[in-house]
Protein backbone atom coordinates (compact mmCIF):
# COMPACT_ATOMS: atom_id res chain seq x y z
CA UNK A 1 0.00 0.00 0.00
CA UNK A 2 1.48 3.36 -1.04
CA UNK A 3 2.30 5.94 1.60
CA UNK A 4 0.40 9.27 1.57
CA UNK A 5 2.20 12.17 -0.05
CA UNK A 6 4.09 14.29 2.48
CA UNK A 7 3.22 17.93 1.82
CA UNK A 8 4.78 20.74 3.88
CA UNK A 9 2.11 23.44 3.81
CA UNK A 10 1.48 24.68 7.38
CA UNK A 11 3.10 23.75 10.67
CA UNK A 12 -0.25 23.13 12.35
CA UNK A 13 -0.84 20.19 9.98
CA UNK A 14 2.26 18.30 11.19
CA UNK A 15 2.83 16.38 14.39
CA UNK A 16 5.23 17.86 16.89
CA UNK A 17 7.34 14.71 16.52
CA UNK A 18 7.75 15.42 12.80
CA UNK A 19 8.83 19.00 13.46
CA UNK A 20 11.29 17.78 16.09
CA UNK A 21 12.70 15.16 13.71
CA UNK A 22 13.23 17.81 11.02
CA UNK A 23 15.03 20.12 13.46
CA UNK A 24 17.30 17.37 14.76
CA UNK A 25 18.15 16.24 11.23
CA UNK A 26 18.99 19.83 10.29
CA UNK A 27 21.36 20.11 13.25
CA UNK A 28 23.15 16.90 12.25
CA UNK A 29 23.43 17.85 8.60
CA UNK A 30 24.74 21.32 9.39
CA UNK A 31 27.34 19.98 11.82
CA UNK A 32 28.48 17.33 9.34
CA UNK A 33 29.28 20.00 6.72
CA UNK A 34 31.39 22.23 8.95
CA UNK A 35 34.29 23.58 6.89
CA UNK A 36 33.09 22.04 3.63
CA UNK A 37 32.77 23.97 0.35
CA UNK A 38 29.17 25.06 -0.18
CA UNK A 39 28.82 23.07 -3.39
CA UNK A 40 29.90 19.67 -2.02
CA UNK A 41 27.17 17.07 -1.72
CA UNK A 42 26.18 15.75 1.69
CA UNK A 43 27.57 12.40 2.72
CA UNK A 44 23.94 11.24 2.75
CA UNK A 45 22.50 12.81 -0.43
CA UNK A 46 18.86 11.77 0.03
CA UNK A 47 17.64 13.72 -3.01
CA UNK A 48 20.02 12.03 -5.45
CA UNK A 49 18.25 11.55 -8.76
CA UNK A 50 15.37 13.82 -7.75
CA UNK A 51 14.30 17.17 -9.20
CA UNK A 52 12.54 20.02 -7.39
CA UNK A 53 10.35 22.44 -9.36
CA UNK A 54 10.33 25.95 -7.88
CA UNK A 55 7.52 28.34 -8.78
CA UNK A 56 7.79 32.00 -7.78
CA UNK A 57 4.85 34.41 -7.76
CA UNK A 58 6.80 36.74 -5.43
CA UNK A 59 10.34 38.09 -5.49
CA UNK A 60 12.83 36.07 -3.51
CA UNK A 61 16.43 36.04 -2.32
CA UNK A 62 16.69 33.67 0.65
CA UNK A 63 13.99 31.22 -0.47
CA UNK A 64 15.38 30.93 -4.00
CA UNK A 65 19.04 30.51 -3.12
CA UNK A 66 18.46 28.30 -0.08
CA UNK A 67 16.20 25.80 -1.85
CA UNK A 68 18.49 25.70 -4.89
CA UNK A 69 21.57 25.12 -2.71
CA UNK A 70 19.63 22.65 -0.55
CA UNK A 71 18.78 20.40 -3.48
CA UNK A 72 22.35 20.54 -4.80
CA UNK A 73 23.79 19.57 -1.41
CA UNK A 74 21.23 16.76 -1.16
CA UNK A 75 22.35 15.47 -4.56
CA UNK A 76 19.32 16.62 -6.54
CA UNK A 77 18.51 19.21 -9.17
CA UNK A 78 16.11 22.13 -9.59
CA UNK A 79 14.00 23.75 -12.27
CA UNK A 80 13.08 27.36 -11.49
CA UNK A 81 10.26 29.38 -13.04
CA UNK A 82 8.37 32.56 -12.32
CA UNK A 83 4.62 32.10 -12.48
CA UNK A 84 4.39 34.52 -15.41
CA UNK A 85 6.64 32.18 -17.39
CA UNK A 86 4.19 29.30 -16.95
CA UNK A 87 0.81 28.76 -18.55
CA UNK A 88 -0.36 29.25 -14.95
CA UNK A 89 0.30 32.94 -15.57
CA UNK A 90 -2.07 32.86 -18.54
CA UNK A 91 -4.97 31.28 -16.73
CA UNK A 92 -4.25 27.54 -16.73
CA UNK A 93 -5.90 26.02 -13.65
CA UNK A 94 -3.38 25.36 -10.91
CA UNK A 95 -4.80 21.83 -10.64
CA UNK A 96 -3.67 21.13 -14.22
CA UNK A 97 -0.22 22.53 -13.44
CA UNK A 98 -0.02 20.16 -10.46
CA UNK A 99 -0.96 17.13 -12.56
CA UNK A 100 1.61 17.94 -15.25
CA UNK A 101 4.48 18.69 -12.89
CA UNK A 102 3.70 15.54 -10.89
CA UNK A 103 4.74 13.55 -13.98
CA UNK A 104 7.95 15.48 -14.60
CA UNK A 105 9.56 16.28 -11.22
CA UNK A 106 9.72 14.82 -7.72
CA UNK A 107 8.54 17.77 -5.62
CA UNK A 108 7.23 21.32 -5.98
CA UNK A 109 8.10 24.40 -3.94
CA UNK A 110 5.81 27.38 -4.51
CA UNK A 111 6.15 30.94 -3.25
CA UNK A 112 2.59 32.10 -3.73
CA UNK A 113 0.42 35.18 -3.48
CA UNK A 114 -2.62 33.25 -2.28
CA UNK A 115 -2.51 30.45 0.29
CA UNK A 116 -5.54 28.82 -1.30
CA UNK A 117 -3.48 28.25 -4.44
CA UNK A 118 -0.88 26.36 -2.39
CA UNK A 119 -3.62 24.13 -0.99
CA UNK A 120 -5.18 23.59 -4.43
CA UNK A 121 -1.78 22.69 -5.87
CA UNK A 122 -1.24 20.10 -3.14
CA UNK A 123 -4.71 18.58 -3.53
CA UNK A 124 -4.07 17.76 -7.19
CA UNK A 125 -0.40 16.82 -6.84
CA UNK A 126 0.87 13.27 -6.47
CA UNK A 127 4.28 14.56 -5.31
CA UNK A 128 5.22 16.66 -2.25
CA UNK A 129 4.31 20.36 -2.31
CA UNK A 130 6.25 22.76 -0.07
CA UNK A 131 4.91 26.16 0.91
CA UNK A 132 7.85 28.51 0.36
CA UNK A 133 5.67 31.44 1.49
CA UNK A 134 2.06 32.50 1.14
CA UNK A 135 -0.04 35.31 2.50
CA UNK A 136 -1.17 33.01 5.35
CA UNK A 137 2.00 31.27 6.51
CA UNK A 138 5.75 30.90 6.10
CA UNK A 139 6.55 27.50 7.64
CA UNK A 140 10.05 27.09 6.19
CA UNK A 141 11.18 30.38 7.73
CA UNK A 142 9.92 29.43 11.18
CA UNK A 143 11.76 26.10 11.05
CA UNK A 144 14.96 28.04 10.35
CA UNK A 145 14.15 30.42 13.21
CA UNK A 146 13.58 27.57 15.65
CA UNK A 147 16.82 25.94 14.53
CA UNK A 148 18.65 29.21 15.22
CA UNK A 149 17.12 29.58 18.68
CA UNK A 150 18.06 26.05 19.66
CA UNK A 151 21.62 26.46 18.39
CA UNK A 152 22.17 29.46 20.64
CA UNK A 153 19.79 28.92 23.58
CA UNK A 154 19.00 25.22 23.75
CA UNK A 155 15.60 23.50 23.46
CA UNK A 156 12.76 25.85 22.57
CA UNK A 157 10.31 24.01 24.82
CA UNK A 158 9.57 26.15 27.86
CA UNK A 159 11.07 29.28 26.32
CA UNK A 160 9.14 32.53 25.88
CA UNK A 161 9.15 34.00 22.40
CA UNK A 162 7.84 37.52 21.84
CA UNK A 163 6.61 38.55 18.39
CA UNK A 164 6.11 42.30 17.96
CA UNK A 165 4.46 43.96 14.96
CA UNK A 166 2.18 42.99 12.10
CA UNK A 167 0.20 39.80 12.73
CA UNK A 168 1.27 38.44 9.36
CA UNK A 169 2.31 35.08 7.90
CA UNK A 170 5.44 34.89 10.08
CA UNK A 171 3.34 35.49 13.18
CA UNK A 172 0.86 32.86 11.98
CA UNK A 173 3.49 30.15 11.59
CA UNK A 174 4.88 30.87 15.06
CA UNK A 175 1.32 30.43 16.38
CA UNK A 176 1.10 27.12 14.51
CA UNK A 177 4.40 25.90 15.99
CA UNK A 178 3.85 26.90 19.62
CA UNK A 179 1.52 24.04 20.68
CA UNK A 180 3.58 21.52 18.72
CA UNK A 181 6.92 22.33 20.32
CA UNK A 182 5.89 23.60 23.74
CA UNK A 183 7.05 27.21 23.79
CA UNK A 184 5.13 30.24 25.03
CA UNK A 185 4.37 32.88 22.41
CA UNK A 186 3.56 36.48 23.35
CA UNK A 187 2.25 38.57 20.47
CA UNK A 188 1.94 42.35 20.43
CA UNK A 189 0.22 43.95 17.45
CA UNK A 190 -2.14 46.86 16.81
CA UNK A 191 -5.83 46.00 16.63
CA UNK A 192 -5.97 46.77 12.91
CA UNK A 193 -3.23 44.26 12.13
CA UNK A 194 -3.94 41.52 14.68
CA UNK A 195 -3.09 37.84 14.19
CA UNK A 196 -5.53 35.53 12.44
CA UNK A 197 -8.31 34.67 14.89
CA UNK A 198 -8.67 31.14 13.51
CA UNK A 199 -4.97 30.51 14.19
CA UNK A 200 -5.35 31.76 17.75
CA UNK A 201 -8.45 29.61 18.30
CA UNK A 202 -6.72 26.49 16.96
CA UNK A 203 -3.71 27.08 19.21
CA UNK A 204 -6.02 27.43 22.21
CA UNK A 205 -7.77 24.15 21.34
CA UNK A 206 -4.34 22.48 21.23
CA UNK A 207 -3.50 23.89 24.70
CA UNK A 208 -0.90 26.21 23.21
CA UNK A 209 0.49 29.02 25.36
CA UNK A 210 -0.23 31.83 22.90
CA UNK A 211 -1.13 35.27 24.21
CA UNK A 212 -2.05 38.22 22.00
CA UNK A 213 -2.27 41.87 23.08
CA UNK A 214 -1.56 45.39 21.86
CA UNK A 215 1.23 46.03 24.41
CA UNK A 216 4.77 45.41 23.10
CA UNK A 217 6.35 46.09 26.48
CA UNK A 218 4.24 43.48 28.21
CA UNK A 219 4.89 40.95 25.41
CA UNK A 220 8.66 41.37 25.54
CA UNK A 221 9.01 41.39 29.33
CA UNK A 222 11.31 38.51 30.39
CA UNK A 223 11.23 36.97 26.90
CA UNK A 224 14.03 34.68 25.71
CA UNK A 225 13.61 35.70 22.06
CA UNK A 226 12.27 38.88 20.45
CA UNK A 227 11.04 38.64 16.86
CA UNK A 228 9.72 41.15 14.37
CA UNK A 229 9.10 41.41 10.64
CA UNK A 230 8.59 44.11 8.06
CA UNK A 231 5.45 46.16 8.52
CA UNK A 232 4.61 46.32 4.82
CA UNK A 233 4.73 42.98 3.01
CA UNK A 234 4.69 42.33 -0.72
CA UNK A 235 1.18 42.96 -1.98
CA UNK A 236 0.10 45.27 0.86
CA UNK A 237 -1.47 48.47 -0.46
CA UNK A 238 -1.99 50.38 2.81
CA UNK A 239 1.61 51.54 3.31
CA UNK A 240 0.94 54.81 5.16
CA UNK A 241 -1.77 53.35 7.39
CA UNK A 242 0.52 50.50 8.39
CA UNK A 243 3.39 52.79 9.32
CA UNK A 244 1.11 54.95 11.44
CA UNK A 245 -0.46 52.01 13.27
CA UNK A 246 2.76 50.08 13.80
CA UNK A 247 5.11 52.90 14.80
CA UNK A 248 4.68 52.17 18.55
CA UNK A 249 5.77 48.56 17.89
CA UNK A 250 9.31 49.30 16.75
CA UNK A 251 11.92 47.05 18.36
CA UNK A 252 14.57 49.36 19.80
CA UNK A 253 17.12 49.02 22.60
CA UNK A 254 14.76 50.11 25.41
CA UNK A 255 12.26 47.46 24.32
CA UNK A 256 14.97 44.78 24.07
CA UNK A 257 16.14 45.70 27.57
CA UNK A 258 12.79 44.46 28.92
CA UNK A 259 13.57 40.95 27.71
CA UNK A 260 15.95 38.62 29.56
CA UNK A 261 19.55 39.78 29.72
CA UNK A 262 20.60 36.98 27.36
CA UNK A 263 17.64 37.39 24.98
CA UNK A 264 18.28 37.16 21.25
CA UNK A 265 16.72 39.02 18.33
CA UNK A 266 15.39 37.51 15.08
CA UNK A 267 14.15 39.04 11.82
CA UNK A 268 13.50 36.97 8.70
CA UNK A 269 14.70 39.77 6.36
CA UNK A 270 14.57 41.89 4.32
CA UNK A 271 14.48 44.53 7.05
CA UNK A 272 13.35 48.14 6.84
CA UNK A 273 15.81 49.65 9.25
CA UNK A 274 14.36 52.56 11.19
CA UNK A 275 10.84 51.17 10.84
CA UNK A 276 10.20 47.83 12.57
CA UNK A 277 13.69 47.69 14.07
CA UNK A 278 16.54 50.10 14.79
CA UNK A 279 20.10 49.68 13.54
CA UNK A 280 21.31 49.36 17.12
CA UNK A 281 19.23 46.20 17.60
CA UNK A 282 19.56 44.50 14.23
CA UNK A 283 23.33 45.10 14.13
CA UNK A 284 23.79 44.61 17.86
CA UNK A 285 25.27 41.69 19.83
CA UNK A 286 21.88 40.09 20.50
CA UNK A 287 20.98 39.84 16.82
CA UNK A 288 21.15 36.41 15.18
CA UNK A 289 19.82 37.44 11.77
CA UNK A 290 22.76 36.13 9.72
CA UNK A 291 22.71 32.71 11.37
CA UNK A 292 18.95 32.79 10.89
CA UNK A 293 19.32 33.51 7.16
CA UNK A 294 21.92 30.75 6.72
CA UNK A 295 19.70 28.29 8.55
CA UNK A 296 17.08 28.59 5.83
CA UNK A 297 19.40 26.30 3.86
CA UNK A 298 19.88 23.72 6.60
CA UNK A 299 16.23 23.64 7.70
CA UNK A 300 14.98 23.29 4.14
CA UNK A 301 17.32 20.42 3.41
CA UNK A 302 15.68 18.53 6.25
CA UNK A 303 12.19 19.59 5.14
CA UNK A 304 13.00 18.15 1.71
CA UNK A 305 14.39 14.99 3.32
CA UNK A 306 11.16 14.65 5.34
CA UNK A 307 9.03 15.15 2.23
CA UNK A 308 11.03 12.43 0.44
CA UNK A 309 10.48 10.04 3.32
CA UNK A 310 14.15 10.01 4.40
CA UNK A 311 13.30 11.13 7.96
Amino acid sequence: MSQPVRHFLDLWRLEGSDLRAILEDAKRRKAARLGWPKGRRDANPVAEGRTLAMIFEKNSTRTRFSFDAAMRQLGGDVIISNAVDLQLGRGEPIEDTARVLSRMVDAIMIRANNHLDVERLALSSTIPVINGLSDKSHPCQIMADLLTIEEHRGPVAGKTLAYVGDGNNICASFIHAAPKLGFRLNIASPALYHPDLHDLARAAQEQGQVHASDDPREAVKNADVVITDTWVSMGDTDHDERLDALEPFQVDEPLMDLAKSDAVFLHCLPAHRGEEVTDAVIDGPKSLIWDEAENRLHAQKSILAWCFGAI
